[in-house]
């Protein structure tokens, strides 16, 4: 299982698992479905919303590794 680092792009972020979408969505980023953030890489859309790139990213793993298990 792939892990997710605040260097991935957003297109590629929702194609690890349907579970993250959720999570980035609760977290404030309501843009997931414009095709310019697509282009977008974590830290990038963290830094436009407000919100702190280690903590999600500290997040979407604990989903995945929970998704996993």
């Amino acid at each position: 299982m792939q892990n997710v680092d605040k260097s991935m792009l957003i297109g590629e972020l929702l194609k690890v698992n349907d579970g993250l979408a959720p999570i980035l969505l609760e977290s404030g980023m309501h843009c997931l479905g414009c095709p310019s953030s697509q282009a977008e890489s974590l830290e990038e859309a963290c830094a436009v919303h407000g919100i702190s790139v280690e903590s999600l990213v500290t997040q979407l793993n604990e989903f995945l590794a929970s998704a996993k298990a």
